[in-house]
């Protein structure tokens, strides 16, 4: 198992009304060898809600699970210990995330700390955007260090009613956090201090309508690549380091014209080489593959690759590049596709993981 990669997978357990059914377990850990494509179920429980978004530490030893769920005010996040030589799940502690519809977590890169990002829907409870927590020694959360909250409205009257912090992103160069908030249309850059506060930098408006939801970054640092959920396209930015402030490079629509009406875009990835572009088409059921121009930041259309289900939510690459996983949430199934290095094209190799209603997928070496 020590030479496997580690898959860990949150799956719905709790009915959504915005969601197609619950038919999952919950936190589910899984080895992929790929060579064999063999995978093979590790560990599992049912004692998270909704793990609708996770992060894993890069040794696999710490998994972060966000509970979203419909009814809440205020969702939680759990923290979870992986110990690969007894292939256990362990609970550590959760805390509140200080907001509703909790839906995006990141590890920041030295370790330290754990940024949060609520969703929200409706008013009350606390109704924070972005939340911060410290890492204990052994793995566990603090109480919130510090949050902050979005304001203002977009021009979708459905979707963009109020802020939406969809996603929380940190800079290749670390210390700068990067929130994609849907509802108003726009990337928000904070400054995380050495005690967890947060300072805001500057605020990128995309185009009105768009609904950025996740975010990519150029493994060189100069380029961030965001998937809009609501008007299907991609757009890439250059990055500003030092102000925090991005400026618009290139859109490209991420479905055919004709599949525009019902598609919903979701998740955004990079090869580890920054040369292609992967972004989920849910509608279309697709994922777009783009090459990216190194120098300018530019994208070019590759492929419409077959999801390999219905409700591509997220997807994952492996560490080496050479496979990608698309976590089909209607189709209770996660797809694994060979990645060819040189074209960036994705091949089905027909290999999956059946699994309810899957909703995030995470890999580590």
């Amino acid at each position: 198992m020590q030479d496997a990669c580690l898959v860990f997978v949150g799956s719905l357990n709790r009915e959504a009304p915005y969601f197609q059914g619950a038919r999952g377990v919950g936190l589910g850990v899984y080895s992929f060898d790929e060579e064999t494509l063999e995978t093979r179920k590790l560990a599992e429980t049912g004692d998270v809600d909704n793990p609708t978004f996770l992060s894993v530490t890069p040794d696999g030893s710490h998994v972060y699970a966000n509970s979203e769920v419909f009814t809440w005010r205020e969702g939680v996040v759990s923290a979870y210990h992986f110990d690969r030589q007894t292939a256990a799940l362990s609970y550590i502690n959760k805390q509140p995330t200080l907001g509703s519809i909790t839906a995006h977590n990141t590890v920041t890169r030295d370790g330290t700390k754990l940024l949060v990002a609520n969703y929200g829907m409706g008013e009350g409870g606390p109704d924070r955007s972005l939340v911060v927590y410290g890492l204990r020694d052994d793995g566990g959360l603090t109480a919130p260090l510090s949050s902050v909250a979005h304001s203002g409205t977009g021009p979708d009257a459905v979707r963009q009613e109020r802020p939406h912090a969809h996603s929380v992103t940190e800079t290749i160069a670390g210390g700068v956090a990067m929130v994609a908030d849907l509802g108003i249309d726009r990337l928000v850059a904070y400054r995380i201090g050495p005690d967890g506060g947060l300072t805001r930098l500057a605020e990128s408006a995309l185009a009105p309508g768009a609904g950025p939801r996740h975010v990519a970054l150029h493994p060189g640092g100069r380029f961030v690549f965001v998937m809009n959920e609501l008007d299907s396209t991609v757009v890439s930015l250059a990055l500003d380091e030092a102000s925090g402030r991005l400026t618009e490079i290139d859109t490209k629509p991420a479905v055919p014209a004709a599949a525009r009406d019902g598609n919903h875009c979701a998740d955004i990835q990079i090869s580890p080489d920054g040369r292609f572009l992967y972004g989920s088409n849910r509608g279309h059921d697709s994922v777009v593959v783009f090459s990216v121009d190194q120098q300018t930041g530019t994208l070019a259309l590759v492929d419409h690759a077959p999801c390999g289900g219905a409700a591509p939510r997220n997807l994952a690459l492996t560490p080496s590049g050479r496979h990608l996983f698309s976590a089909n949430q209607n189709a209770d199934r996660i797809s694994i596709f060979a990645r060819d290095a040189a074209t960036g094209r994705l091949a089905d190799t027909g290999r999956f993981i059946d699994i309810g209603t899957p909703m995030c997928v995470k890999i580590v070496r």
